[in-house]
């Protein structure tokens, strides 16, 4: 488990992250989700050590990230929104940096790679920026890390391979493992993660479940605007509106609409959940 306790970090006098306190558990892919500039990668950066927090402390199963020690990294991986091609054909690519990894596997790296539909014996610095982001995305599953840090992964892919890279995850991830996704292509991923989080400036506005957020909010696709409605917005042929679910109905959560919720009822959202 992650403990994050009372999280803080600047840059210089611009303030990303205050006061963060919250729980990532094993066995869930959690959305990371936010506007620009709130600290999403910030905080991925600092989950995995590569950031030392300024205030406040980050326990991933009793350790300091930041303090790098080989049990952990060799358990955690970070795959950054932008990626470095090498002058090296990907699968000897994969195995020689693997090493790092006792859960590495080049059979599992193999076969990622051909269910990406990339060439293992293509060099890196001659692949398509969407090639070459779904041979680090290979890689990072045949880790086998439980603990996988991931900044926009479907960027520069196109609509198959953002399939792929679904039923990858599913199929390559352990059971028990602990994955974090930032992303601003909630409709890639809305079918894998849960629970979201939603951050804002320097504030945690939602860390729950898909069940507790359906608990509290209902979600109508119908043709009619309720005046207790606090977000809708036109589709076709009718609206999608999130309202309170005073009635516990069920419904399907609309991550987009969920989202712009939070950010146009921060409190009241705030106040919904406070005892989620």
């Amino acid at each position: 488990m992650i403990k994050i306790q009372n999280l803080a970090f600047s840059y210089g006098k611009n303030e990303v992250l205050r006061n963060i306190s919250m729980n990532l558990e094993a066995g869930k892919i959690y959305g990371l989700l936010g506007e620009n500039g709130v600290g999403k990668t910030t905080l991925l950066t600092l989950l995995c050590g590569l950031k030392k927090t300024q205030s406040g402390t980050i326990s991933t199963d009793g350790h300091d990230p930041y303090k790098r020690e080989p049990s952990l990294l060799s358990e955690q991986y970070y795959l950054p929104d932008e990626v470095a091609p090498a002058n090296e054909k990907a699968l000897s690519w994969g195995k020689a940096r693997g090493k790092f990894w006792s859960s590495f596997s080049e059979t599992k790296f193999e076969n990622i790679l051909k269910e990406l539909e990339v060439n293992p014996e293509q060099k890196m610095n001659s692949m398509s920026s969407g090639q070459l982001k779904k041979t680090y995305i290979a890689f990072a599953l045949a880790t086998g890390a439980r603990y996988l840090y991931l900044d926009e992964p479907t960027n520069g892919l196109d609509i198959p391979s953002k399939a792929q890279f679904r039923s990858a995850l599913m199929k390559y991830t352990a059971e028990d493992a602990t994955i974090v996704i930032s992303t601003h292509q909630v409709r890639d991923l809305e079918n894998i993660i849960d629970p979201i989080i939603i951050l804002d400036k320097q504030a945690v506005l939602l860390n729950a479940s898909l069940e507790q957020i359906a608990g509290k909010l209902y979600f109508d696709y119908g043709t009619t605007l309720s005046p207790d409605s606090l977000y809708s917005e036109q589709l076709p042929g009718g609206f999608i509106q999130v309202r309170p679910n005073t009635e516990a109905k069920d419904s399907k959560v609309n991550i987009e609409a969920l989202f712009n919720t939070v950010h146009k009822h921060k409190e009241l959202v705030k106040q919904l959940f406070s005892h989620e």
